[in-house]
């Protein structure tokens, strides 16, 4: 099955489609919406962060249990998956070798999924937490159990499955199954043909949307992040002027990247990442509390397992308080939002990998990578609070994205790692951008895994705009509202992604099997005139 736009060699392509072949039934619809928030905004001015602020709110208060229900249903649904009888079926067919080995992989994975934001929040987040922890008194050993507990539950497996569940579906139905690698062939086993219409049109449109606003998301986080980081560390005014300048140059590089494509841009770029952001990490280790933190990693495993049941549950029912909306929430909304950009491109770089070498893939490592940060820098951070040391707690609340260069400056070689901070951050920023530009190209293109150069500059620098519009009517208040405000219609999406996976899986492996018996009975049957040949002969 094909959809209108179907992928042509590059080399065919003639006149306009030289630079742009979009499909236009998602293209434009997405960019007049893109196009109107951007007016909107603009033209609310300094209302614009208020009236985030109640989008936000009206969310988290009336569907958060929502949000809460779907993450939890992605995790159990990719474990499943995993462990049953599906977990053998190989994204491309039996036959496929995967494209990348699997370092590269990883890399690619850990800067798609996670980059910019455990720069901006390992630090920031455990410390938020142990002065203002939900469930019990702030500045306490409660409250740092409890806060590394929140960090490992944000950031570690639950994210992940959600990424898990997107990115094996869209491989799937584009590996296995002959369909366009875009959104709307994942609900080919709910609707069939009726996603050449318009309602794979509207899927499409809605991926679009989640992406580009989760990036910006992210994006702006390390905007704000490097400008703090400048304005600490050199003394550069720390204002939207930088940041947007920040942005601009970032865009540029990016651009340049999306243009090389993943194997010379991205590929190289997430590994180059992987290899400063170890190094970085190990520095960390070495230099800081080297005991406490391997103590504290192992302790903050243990707790996080024992809560998780807890956490990953709780609602606010019986609090009467607003915390979840401002966190938990905001960060499922957030990878939910993410999710089409991340699976997406997890997908393409994932042919060849089986079912349950995919999901533990992309479950297990990732996180326990996280969970090491986050230990190294979270409980380092929340061990010099308790020390009062630094006055970290101050740097939160004042403006949290100084909170990584306030904690580097209390260890050895502050000026260089801050310095070093800013370019990872800076790296990561590249890599999420030209990847999410590549994902958005196949969605605007009909499922196309080669879109013109033209088309990806242009969603490089429509993201990079994005960014920068959302930084200006509201700063990070406005960037939290764009990935709940698109990530509440796209969980029904994912909701339904897991019962359209499970009868795609179900259809390959009766097919897979039926083979394998016909493949016998032929066999046997062969042998059978073999034999009665044979005994011919004989007599």
């Amino acid at each position: 099955m094909a959809i209108r736009g179907e992928e042509q060699e590059p080399g065919k392509r003639t006149g306009i489609k030289k630079y742009f072949d979009i499909h236009k039934p998602v293209f434009w619809p997405s960019v007049f919406l893109i196009t109107a928030m951007i007016i909107t905004t603009l033209l609310l001015g300094d209302q614009a962060e208020e009236i985030f602020s109640t989008i936000q709110s009206a969310i988290t208060d009336n569907a958060g249990w929502l949000f809460v229900i779907a993450v939890n249903v992605f995790i159990v649904f990719s474990l499943f998956i995993a462990f049953s009888r599906f977990g053998d079926i190989r994204l491309g067919g039996k036959d496929a070798e995967p494209d990348f080995s699997t370092m590269a992989w990883f890399a690619m994975l850990f800067s798609a999924g996670m980059g910019i934001g455990i720069m901006f929040w390992s630090v920031a987040e455990p410390v938020f937490h142990y002065l203002s922890p939900p469930m019990a008194e702030g500045e306490t050993v409660e409250a740092a159990q409890q806060a590394m507990n929140l960090t490992y539950l944000h950031w570690g497996f639950h994210a992940w499955a959600i990424y898990a569940v997107v990115g094996l579906s869209l491989g799937f139905f584009a590996f296995n199954r002959g369909l366009p690698l875009s959104f709307r062939s994942v609900f080919y086993p709910l609707i069939g043909d009726r996603i050449k219409g318009w309602m794979g049109d509207v899927i499409d449109v809605l991926a679009v949307l989640a992406t580009l606003f989760g990036l910006a998301t992210s994006l702006g986080l390390g905007v704000l992040q490097v400008s703090a980081g400048l304005n600490h560390v050199f003394g550069l005014p720390d204002n939207i002027f930088l940041q947007v300048g920040i942005i601009v140059a970032i865009t540029g590089v990016a651009t340049v990247s999306v243009v090389l494509g993943i194997d010379k841009g991205v590929r190289v770029l997430s590994e180059l990442n992987v290899r400063i952001a170890a190094l970085f990490l190990l520095f960390m280790i070495l230099v800081g509390p080297t005991i406490f933190i391997m103590d504290s990693f192992i302790q903050n495993f243990g707790g996080y397992f024992s809560s998780v049941a807890t956490f990953s549950f709780w609602t606010e029912s019986y609090a009467g308080t607003n915390w979840q909306g401002s966190w938990t929430i905001f960060y499922w909304a957030w990878w939910i939002s993410w999710s089409p950009y991340v699976g997406m491109f997890i997908a393409r770089i994932s042919k060849g990998r089986s079912v349950k070498e995919f999901i533990l893939g992309v479950l297990i490592v990732p996180s326990i990578v996280t969970f090491l940060w986050m230990s190294a820098f979270g409980s380092s951070a929340i061990n010099l609070e308790m020390n009062g040391i630094g006055n970290l707690g101050d740097a939160v609340n004042n403006n949290v994205a100084t909170a990584l260069f306030v904690f580097l400056e209390q260890f050895p070689l502050g000026m260089i790692t801050s310095v070093i901070a800013i370019v990872l951050i800076l790296s990561f920023f590249v890599t999420s951008s030209d990847s999410g530009s590549l994902v958005i190209d196949g969605l605007t293109s009909g499922g196309k895994l080669d879109a013109p150069v033209g088309q990806r500059i242009f969603w490089a620098q429509t993201e990079g705009l994005v960014a920068a519009i959302l930084l200006i009517g509201g700063g990070l208040s406005a960037l939290q509202t764009a990935s709940i405000s698109t990530g509440l219609p796209f969980v029904l999406i994912l909701l339904l992604m897991c019962y359209s996976l499970r009868q795609g899986l179900s259809r390959e492996y009766k097919e897979l099997h039926q083979k394998v018996k016909d493949k016998e009975r032929e066999d046997y049957k062969k042998l059978v005139k073999e034999t009665i040949k044979h005994q011919k002969e004989n007599q």
